[in-house]
């Protein structure tokens, strides 16, 4: 799958083909969780575990719309387009050690590089609860492209996340500054501007 779920976000799925309607009910009736690995450059290399929370709708031809939670960020070992005697595709993964050696005063750094981004493109930014908060929880509202992201879920340390975000929300902010200062000049030059005359008074030709 092209997209990135970082842990602790909430995951909104839409469920049609038929194995993965068997999946869902496996993992519903045996509370199990399972994996979304991403898929980039043709290969399968990490991804996001994540646990069903709840089935929202049901439709006619068994389709339905389920809500997940992220969890942990794992490294696909082996994969199997059909898993034992299962329909969908399955396999041993690893899980990512993570090292929460979060720096207080980087993560005031990143939170205030993101605030300021949102200044200069005239967005709100939202109350964080500081106590809640890590590297995740901004990675879906800077402008990541799809590879950057992917690179970010590989890290293992908070420290190497912050500063990887730092990094792109201050050069971020550069080029958006240096694009509303050319918006400016753009709609200055289509206004009227105050002609001040020459003043022929000191004016003399040589």
């Amino acid at each position: 799958m092209q997209t990135v779920f970082f842990p602790g976000e909430t995951v909104p799925l839409h469920i049609f083909e038929e194995r993965y309607k068997v999946l869902i009910a496996d993992c519903r009736a045996q509370a199990r969780t399972f994996g979304i690995p991403v898929f980039i450059d043709n290969t399968l290399a990490y991804g996001t575990e994540v646990q069903l929370r709840e089935i929202v709708n049901t439709y006619a031809d068994g389709s339905m719309d389920v809500v997940c939670v992220a969890r942990q960020v794992f490294r696909v070992e082996t994969f199997e387009p059909e898993f034992g005697d299962k329909p969908y595709p399955g396999g041993e993964v690893r899980f990512l050690d993570t090292v929460n050696d979060a720096d207080p005063d980087l993560t005031e750094a990143v939170l205030e590089a993101c605030r300021e981004l949102y200044r200069l493109m005239d967005l709100p930014f939202g109350p964080i609860r500081r106590e809640v908060f890590g590297s995740f929880t901004l990675a879906h509202k800077m402008g990541l492209s799809f590879r950057q992201e992917y690179a970010l879920l590989q890290m293992p340390s908070e420290q190497q996340r912050l500063r990887f975000i730092l990094e792109h929300l201050q050069a971020t902010s550069t080029v958006v500054a240096d694009l509303n200062r050319t918006r400016e000049q753009i709609e200055m030059n289509g206004h009227f501007r105050n002609f001040d005359p020459l003043d022929f008074e000191d004016f003399k030709l040589d």
